[in-house]
C-alpha cells in the first residue's frame, strides 16, 4: 500500500441487534468483517457464524473467519501467543484481507481493552496500521 494511509476498524458484537450492527458497519464504510472469535457462537442467534455470514452477505459485506488463527483462549495466555509463528501467520492473512477492503476485526466484547482484539490492534499499529475501535456510532477509541 506504500504511502497510502492504512486504517482498520475493530468492533464488538456485544448485545447489539442485527440492525444496529449493520448500521455501524455502514456508517464506517466497512465492506469486510474479520471474525476473530475462537468460538464463533453467541447467545444472540444473529451472531452465530452461519447467521452472521448470511446477514453480512445480504448487506453486501464480506465475511472472513480468522478465529482459528487469531482467536482468544490460548494456552499460556494471549500475550504469549503473540510471539508465535501461528500468530504471525494469522496477522499476515489479516493484513492481506484488510489491504484490499475496509475491514472490521470483530469479536464479542464491546470494549476492546477487555478483549484480545487489543493485542491484534497493538500488532497492527506496529505494522503501520491505524486501528479505530468502534464503541458506538460516533464514538471511536484509537489504538495507541
Amino acid at each position: 500500500m506504500g504511502a497510502q494511509h492504512k486504517v482498520v476498524y475493530s468492533l464488538g458484537t456485544s448485545t447489539r441487534s442485527s440492525d444496529e450492527f449493520l448500521l455501524l458497519l455502514d456508517h464506517y464504510g466497512i465492506g469486510l468483517v474479520i471474525d476473530v472469535r475462537r468460538f464463533p457462537v453467541s447467545r444472540f442467534e444473529h451472531f452465530n457464524q452461519k447467521e452472521l455470514t448470511r446477514l453480512l452477505h445480504g448487506a453486501g459485506i464480506e465475511y472472513l473467519y480468522l478465529g482459528d488463527k487469531l482467536g482468544g483462549y490460548r494456552k499460556g495466555g494471549y500475550q504469549a501467543f503473540v510471539s508465535t509463528p501461528e500468530f504471525d501467520s494469522g496477522m499476515k492473512k489479516l493484513e492481506s484481507a484488510i489491504s484490499k477492503k475496509t475491514g472490521a476485526i470483530v469479536c464479542a466484547e464491546k470494549f476492546p481493552w477487555r478483549c484480545h482484539r487489543r493485542f491484534i490492534a497493538t500488532e497492527l499499529t506496529v505494522r503501520g496500521w491505524e486501528v479505530k475501535h468502534i464503541i458506538e456510532e460516533g464514538r471511536l477509541w484509537s489504538q495507541k
